[in-house]
């Protein structure tokens, strides 16, 4: 079955930068569309950003200008570089690969930001 492994998350204070990778296995990863989303407690699931197999990226609104996602096929690999990151920016931060009616997510990595 598809696995996708997040990592990467942690504690970091305002201002900081974190890069979280997820790493893709038993999938055509190429042909897939690949997204980072989030969930912060009492909130609902929340797309940050998505990279299309043709390599189209867009981001929130709110992760604009300061996350950057990015994807090297070879490895089966997806990343999201954050900077400027902010205490609301602290949540459950989850890969999810999709393409057509097929979806799959990762566990999940924690993000705290935090003085």
């Amino acid at each position: 079955q598809v696995q996708l492994v997040e990592s990467g998350g942690g504690l970091v204070q305002p201002g900081g930068s974190l890069r979280l990778s997820c790493a893709a296995s038993r999938i055509l990863f190429s042909i897939y569309a690949m997204g980072w989303y989030r969930q912060a407690p009492g909130k609902q699931r929340e797309l940050v950003a998505v990279i299309t197999s043709g390599l189209n990226t867009n981001n929130s609104d709110s992760v604009k200008d300061r996350f950057t996602i990015s994807r090297d096929n070879a490895k089966n690999m997806v990343y999201l570089q954050m900077n400027s990151l902010k205490p609301e920016d602290t949540a459950v931060y989850y890969c999810n690969a999709a393409r057509a009616k097929r979806e799959h997510w990762g566990q999940g990595t924690q993000v705290t930001v935090s003085s």
